[in-house]
């Protein structure tokens, strides 16, 4: 570095300092603050063009974001995706054992599930569920359409659905934890089930919690598809009232804000547990 670049700290007083100390002047970023400036601008446009918008009808989101039909939508949304995404990891976690399995009849059924339902869009799923009647009438003696209500049918497809995806979030959290440990448990004479409760899972969960996390708001936002076989949850809920009061943009900005409050407190959930799983290691910081 030249000399003339180097400026020299003067001494405080009582402490010595070397005569030729430099002084480290840290990079100006002018680009970087020259685009954060465009950002921010733009950005406060946008907002400003939002609120100020008179055809959004802030009013109008305001009367209807807390009314009982939407609420009521709201509460089955929750529901809904609570139940998916319990049934879902259950029978995602039973695929992930077959395919890790050692028999190969039952590794073939794991792959071959989870090749089918990640293969098959889950609206054409839906769809087929609620036309299932076309293909069998009756079940143990039982009228189709009398034992799958749009409610039933939003879950058995849903919770197929998740559950090809879980099995492989499972099966790849499982395989994160090293061989050498598990090993290492059976040395010791630990049961199958002490290895998989007190050495397996701990750390597999570490692998597992990110991506079922983003299942968890991906469920929660994609159960808004079950409105086109009539289940009546939030957006079907907005759908309703708009379709009566012709307020359509309103109504849609009453479903988005709720969609968006409720995945940003999963989100906010999915940040501790994360963090309590890390704990020990650096990302724990």
């Amino acid at each position: 570095m030249p000399s003339d670049t180097l400026a020299k700290v003067p001494a405080a007083s009582g402490t010595p300092q070397p005569a030729d100390t430099p002084r480290i002047v840290p990079q100006r970023r002018y680009g970087q603050w020259a685009a954060a400036v465009v950002v921010l601008t733009l950005l406060g446009l946008a907002v400003n063009s939002v609120l100020r918008n008179k055809a959004f009808q802030w009013d109008v989101v305001a009367d209807y974001f807390t009314s009982d039909s939407i609420l009521r939508g709201l509460w089955l949304t929750l529901w809904l995706t609570a139940v998916v995404m319990v049934l879902g990891f259950a029978l995602g976690t039973l695929l992930a054992a077959f395919r890790l399995s050692a028999n190969p009849v039952l590794r073939a059924v794991g792959w071959g599930y989870v090749w089918l339902f990640r293969s098959i869009p889950i609206l054409v799923q839906l769809l087929l569920w609620f036309n299932i009647g076309a293909l069998y009438p009756q079940v143990l003696g039982v009228k189709t359409v009398d034992l799958l209500s749009p409610v039933a049918v939003a879950i058995v497809g849903l919770t197929l659905h998740e559950a090809a995806y879980a099995a492989e979030v499972v099966r790849g959290g499982i395989l994160s934890v090293d061989r050498s440990q598990i090993e290492a448990a059976q040395a010791l004479g630990l049961s199958p089930w002490r290895r998989w409760w007190r050495i397996i899972l701990p750390q597999a969960m570490r692998a597992i919690v990110p991506p079922a996390g983003n299942m968890l708001i991906g469920t929660l936002k994609g159960t808004s598809i079950v409105s086109v076989i009539a289940v009546n949850d939030l957006l079907f809920s907005a759908q309703l009232i708009y379709h009566r009061t012709y307020q359509v943009i309103p109504l849609l900005m009453v479903a988005t804000l709720w969609y968006a409050v409720v995945t940003s407190l999963l989100g906010i959930g999915q940040y501790y547990v994360e963090k309590r799983y890390a704990r020990g290691t650096e990302t724990a910081r």
